[in-house]
């Protein structure tokens, strides 16, 4: 395929796990744009660029990939010049075209549905990027690129991907509270979160094999009174984790319950 010259306004995790495997698959990586030093100059030598504080972008870039944080996604497109040749994407699900300024006319959203954290190696190959585009030449590149990467391609408008952003925070940042919140509770036991290592892959196996709702287990999901009142009476040193214990067991009695 040909390769696209890429620049980045952004040097964060999403950025930084996007050039890089950009870069390797044989694009051109034009410049990096980052207030930070330390990420946006480390980023640029890692991927033979440039780094830059400016958001002045080169006529030989094809493709901007703007991956900042959503509370700064208006402000740097209102605020980026370039080409008006020029591609111009965001990578932010919750997001759509809408949000572009007038003056950016080749637009679209190149969002890659995976949870990215510094020195975590992310494989690119299967994972789903979520597409949409302003027109049949941007849908065409955004796809080309994707595939770059051999990762699975979905256009998605965005109202669905909004939609599915959301069931992306339910299945990933909150079942990771979880785990932070019972590794607390572990620890006044004197154990650590290793001990749970085959509980954590096999629940996540399970759920993707057989479905969540049809693998729920544990004593809200027999109403088992006695037990969900021990654990209350356990949680006593944190009305927090109490009132919390509370309300997801009763939300899953009553989904079990609409179900019988």
């Amino acid at each position: 395929m040909d390769h696209s010259s890429i620049s980045f306004a952004g040097a964060g995790r999403v950025a930084f796990a996007l050039c890089k495997e950009l870069f390797t698959a044989g694009n051109k990586i034009d410049l990096v744009v980052s207030t930070t030093e330390h990420t946006g100059a480390s980023l640029a030598r890692l991927c033979n660029a440039s780094w830059s504080t400016d958001l002045n972008f080169p006529d030989s870039t094809n493709i901007i990939i703007v991956a900042v944080p959503d509370h700064k996604l208006i402000s740097v497109l209102h605020t980026l010049n370039c080409n008006p040749d020029t591609l111009v994407v965001h990578t932010a699900g919750s997001f759509g075209l809408d949000i572009f300024p007038g003056k950016i006319k080749r637009k679209g959203v190149f969002y890659p549905m995976q949870t990215f954290s510094p020195g975590r190696v992310i494989d690119f190959k299967e994972l789903p990027f979520l597409l949409e585009s302003s027109d049949e030449l941007t849908s065409l590149t955004l796809k080309k690129l994707a595939e770059s990467l051999g990762s699975k391609i979905q256009f998605v408008d965005s109202e669905h991907r909004r939609l599915l952003h959301l069931a992306a925070v339910f299945i990933c940042n909150f079942t990771n509270h979880m785990l932070t919140r019972g590794e607390e509770v572990a620890d006044k036991a004197g154990y650590s979160l290793e001990m749970f290592k085959p509980l954590i892959v096999e629940t996540i196996n399970k759920a993707v094999e057989n479905g969540p709702k049809n693998s729920q287990t544990g004593p809200a999901f027999r109403n088992d009174n006695i037990t969900i009142v021990k654990h209350l009476d356990l949680l006593s040193f944190s009305p927090e984790l109490k009132r919390i214990y509370s309300e997801v067991t009763q939300s899953i009695i009553n989904y079990y319950d609409d179900k019988k």
